[in-house]
């Protein structure tokens, strides 16, 4: 924090950064709420600098950039048709804009995704409900492949950070935010399937106006309702040293959490294994979108 402003620095905030653990080099997976780091010199950028001085030139910083708005499989599409009447809902769909992995802002991500994903350099991967965003070195290796059937699994961007070696950053937000233990809904017995339908930008229509298609998939019916139960478990396990599993300290005003994404995402599957049904747990048909921060 800058003498007499009240409002918190880059240099500062890296230095709080390095003394949750932060290292040289990491690939990290940042989650985060600006509202919570606190003031900040200039918002989001003042985050995404220090992130970027902590891991330095050879670490990756990698976002979540989902999109709910584009699907009719998602809490946001059903709370904003929510009351209409059958012609108006159509009328609604036909004009969603299909999802454009260059231009399609992310839904709830927060202002630092965000200025990840629109930072030069920057790489995104295409999944239309469920990219991320990744800047640095390994950019490209993390977000080249994202196949359609699998929005959060072992080809996913999350699965190439897990064998990466990435670590999870929560910077001002809780374990309900934590899209890492999707990656564990995968890896479980038998996990649910469901349908997903979204819509995505494809060339230009006979008259100008931007083309569009539907997509219709199956792949796990992903709950993220228990992670922050999961995450409250995992904050008392300790690795075979005895050091806890989850390194906790201040960044800015807010809290953060630090902790190594392969084997956060093994107890998350022995948790699951305990805690929830048979057949992956509970099905609500809700899409895995992080919770939005406070």
């Amino acid at each position: 924090m800058t003498a007499g402003t009240g409002v918190y620095t880059s240099r500062g905030l890296a230095h709080d950064l390095r003394a949750v653990g932060l290292r040289t080099g990491d690939v990290v997976l940042v989650h985060s709420s600006l509202r919570r780091i606190g003031p900040t010199e200039q918002g989001a950028a003042t985050v995404v600098e220090a992130l970027r001085t902590a891991v330095g030139t050879e670490g990756t910083i990698v976002v979540p950039t989902f999109t709910a708005a584009n699907s009719l499989s998602s809490p946001v599409h059903r709370e904003r048709v929510r009351g209409m009447t059958a012609q108006e809902v159509d009328a609604y769909r036909e004009a969603m804009p299909g999802f454009d992995a260059t231009t399609t802002p992310s839904t709830g991500m927060g202002a630092v995704a965000e200025l990840v994903r629109t930072t030069p350099g920057a790489r995104r991967s295409t999944h239309p409900q469920t990219s991320l965003a990744a800047l640095g070195p390994l950019a490209d290796v993390i977000t080249r492949d994202h196949p359609l059937d699998c929005l959060l699994g072992e080809d996913s961007p999350l699965g190439h950070l897990c064998r990466l070696d990435a670590r999870i950053l929560l910077l001002g937000v809780g374990f309900e935010s934590c899209t890492a233990f999707h990656l564990g809904e995968y890896r479980s017995s038998d996990p649910s399937v469901r349908r997903y339908d979204c819509v995505v930008a494809d060339g230009r229509r006979a008259d100008g106006q931007p083309g569009r298609r539907w997509l219709s998939f199956e792949d796990v019916a992903l709950d993220d309702r228990d992670f922050g139960r999961l995450g409250a478990w995992l904050e008392h396990r300790r690795t075979d040293t005895g050091r806890g599993v989850v390194r906790r300290g201040r960044v800015g005003a807010g809290i953060a959490r630090l902790l190594p994404m392969a084997h956060s995402v093994d107890l998350a599957v022995e948790w699951f294994k305990e805690h929830r049904t048979a057949g992956g747990g509970s099905t609500g048909d809700r899409i895995p979108l992080t919770r939005p921060p406070g």
